[in-house]
């Protein structure tokens, strides 16, 4: 079976065109190591950018990449034209079976459609909820997003869906969807786990210094749990933009957390072995979004059996089931959740012991990926 995935390269989406290694999203990223386990798939990745790049011909031994460089006219501000173009001329020439566009924040997913193949899409994040929750202004980029997502939704064979929050925002919107999760990327399902109990008591928090992640209430509930127990330290983890108004708020305020010795700020983790050292020295993950597709973090953090406390939103409540110890709580219930913390580290804060092998099972790449190749076969059929 020969798959075109369309996706965004990451070296675009943060200018960084002198890498000479594309890489991707953490969801597709994985799925990738996923289907380089299954020999009898052919793979061509296919990503759009603005400059050219060097880049390299194969990712696996069934995995080829194509990078499309298209002009700034392409994109956004005329409906992602230049884009849909380059991508149904480098498809003619691949002629895959079927054509899987991963997420409708960008061109992928209208690429997708317009490309004159059977066709599929995955909803990593919600665009029509994303933009309600941040209140889109008329023609900003989150609106333009959702009212695309809208129009790919009707036009696609079917939708992977990775959760059952996404699942119901987008079955009205959609012909057909599937319930698949993301996958755990390798490195944090391999790397052995450490049986030495942790002195240190550092409960992590990770994610995009943004309103949606709230790390500025994490900040308040930091310097509340560091009050009620000295050891306690919160470490935030995730990147931050100083030119916007809440990641500068943010920097502002956590150099006095760090010299009052309740909070430290990492920055971005470079590599997942990085951010896999990083939960390996945590004890707990605490994670406080507004709105959630899935919560990949969730399943990481859990993957190397973190404690965790985390409000019950989206794809986080799928993830957390059944993981012992897992405590989800009301999205302002923050009182609850620093009592529940303060409660954990009195008994010493214990890790759970299963919580990596039921990750391992759920979200390994090789199990998603063979969950997604059975949809692919049922809807080739479908097709034919």
């Amino acid at each position: 079976m020969k798959i075109a995935l369309l996706t965004t390269d990451n070296r675009e989406h943060y200018r960084e065109y002198t890498r000479p290694m594309p890489y991707f999203g953490t969801a597709p990223e994985a799925l990738l190591q996923g289907f380089a386990t299954l020999p009898e798939m052919e793979v061509h990745v296919v990503s759009c950018t603005r400059r050219a790049m060097t880049s390299p011909g194969k990712l696996a031994d069934n995995i080829w990449f194509h990078s499309l460089r298209v002009p700034k006219i392409g994109w956004m501000r005329t409906g992602y034209q230049g884009c849909i173009r380059a991508v149904r001329k480098k498809l003619k020439q691949i002629q895959p079976d079927l054509v899987h566009g991963q997420g409708t924040e960008r061109d992928c997913a209208i690429s997708a459609v317009f490309s004159g193949f059977p066709n599929m899409v995955t909803i990593h994040g919600n665009m029509l909820d994303a933009a309600r929750v941040a209140r889109a202004r008329f023609g900003s980029y989150l609106w333009c997003a959702a009212r695309l997502e809208n129009f790919v939704l009707k036009r696609t064979a079917g939708v992977f869906c990775n959760s059952r929050y996404t699942q119901q925002v987008v079955s009205p919107r959609a012909k057909r969807t599937w319930l698949v999760p993301n996958a755990v990327r390798m490195p944090f399902l391999v790397q052995p786990l450490s049986s030495a109990r942790k002195p240190r008591c550092i409960v992590l928090h990770v994610g995009v210094v943004c309103e949606n992640k709230q790390q500025l209430k994490v900040l308040d509930l930091a310097r509340a749990l560091h009050r009620r127990n000295p050891g306690l330290e919160v470490w935030f983890l995730g990147g931050a933009d100083p030119q916007a108004d809440y990641p500068r708020t943010f920097l502002d305020r956590i150099r006095q957390a760090e010299q009052e010795g309740c909070a430290h700020y990492l920055g971005t983790a470079k590599t997942d072995e990085e951010l896999v050292a990083y939960f390996d020295q945590a004890s707990a993950l605490v994670h406080t979004p507004i709105f959630e597709a899935f919560g990949l973090v969730v399943a990481e953090a859990l993957a190397r059996n973190l404690k965790l406390f985390a409000v019950s939103v989206g794809g986080v409540t799928d993830i957390a089931s059944g993981v012992e110890g897992a405590e989800l709580f009301d999205a302002n219930d923050w009182s609850g959740l620093e009592t529940a913390i303060i409660r954990w580290t009195n008994a010493g804060h214990p890790a759970p012991v299963g919580s990596s092998t039921l990750m391992h099972e759920r979200y390994h790449p090789e199990n998603v990926a063979r969950q997604h190749v059975e949809i692919y076969r049922e809807v080739l059929n479908a097709h034919s």
